[in-house]
């Protein structure tokens, strides 16, 4: 009798929680996007046995899209190009939203409906220019910006993936993953993209001179780890991701946002709370 009725309270709350996530990320709608994306017959670009449909698909994306926000967040045209066009603070899950469908449709869609998705994008982008924080004129299609923001992100993602991962990629399936992240935002106008390991890792030590801790950076990271939307019974799971997202990020990153976790045992500590937020959210994901 016991048993059954701890079962039972335990499947409420993975129910809850695989509401709370798909509501959050996928938004209000999310079946309608899903059966599009799953069920609409073509050609796709990549199958389920390819290391960009495994890597998209776990929790660790979680901790590794924190962790990009924040890295991106230190090139200061790019920095300035989100802080005045997309809306993060004014409504920042369906940026959110938009980020992930974007993702999903580019990597588990027909090629059809990831061409549609990346056209909507670039003519978005065409439309986003500026000044930044430096007195510098940006334009969001800017080959070089749209190579820096791929670049943080597919860093990040492969990252977490490597620490929190229920099954991490082996050496060749990193540089596949690379490879492979690459096709779409080459369709997106960025140029010169990594297609291994060791040309990512590269191309991200490249940027590092051009990157700033501007007051729009620290912003950023402020909002993302100390004031998320989210209500304060949500919050406590919220910081072990965010916290999880601190132990991917490169300790010279850390550094510049003067965030915690940047070294020794607190990094160790982040990572094993990304290690316990991972398993949370898969657990949540499989009630989906």
């Amino acid at each position: 009798m016991t048993s059954t009725v701890i079962g039972r309270a335990a499947g409420a709350a993975q129910t809850r929680l695989a509401h709370a996530l798909r509501s959050r990320v996928a938004g209000p709608d999310a079946q309608r996007a899903a059966d599009r994306i799953w069920r609409s017959e073509g050609p796709r670009w990549f199958t389920e046995d390819d290391p960009v449909w495994r890597v998209h698909a776990e929790a660790s994306m979680f901790p590794g899209g924190i962790a990009a926000l924040l890295l991106q967040s230190l090139h200061p045209s790019t920095m300035a190009g989100v802080a005045g066009h997309s809306g993060f603070r004014g409504d920042p899950w369906g940026r959110l939203q938009r980020t992930s469908h974007y993702l999903a449709t580019t990597t588990y869609g027909t090629i059809e409906h990831a061409e549609e998705a990346i056209a909507v994008v670039r003519a978005v982008h065409s439309r986003v220019r500026g000044v930044d924080d430096l007195g510098r004129p940006y334009s969001a299609d800017d080959p070089h910006l749209l190579r820096w923001v791929h670049v943080a992100e597919v860093w990040c993602f492969l990252r977490a993936h490597q620490l929190y991962a229920a099954s991490p990629l082996d050496v060749t399936e990193c540089d596949r993953y690379v490879e492979q992240a690459a096709l779409p935002a080459s369709r997106l106008g960025a140029t010169d993209l990594p297609t291994s390991v060791a040309e990512l890792e590269a191309a991200l030590e490249e940027y590092r001179p051009e990157l700033r801790t501007t007051e729009a950076a620290r912003d950023a990271a402020s909002f993302l780890l100390r004031e998320p939307p989210l209500p304060v019974p949500a919050r406590p799971g919220y910081g072990l991701i965010a916290s999880g997202a601190l132990g991917v990020l490169p300790p010279w990153a850390g550094e510049m946002l003067d965030l915690p976790a940047r070294r020794g045992l607190a990094r160790s500590l982040a990572r094993g709370a990304g290690v316990g937020a991972t398993r949370l959210v898969r657990w949540g994901m499989a009630a989906a």
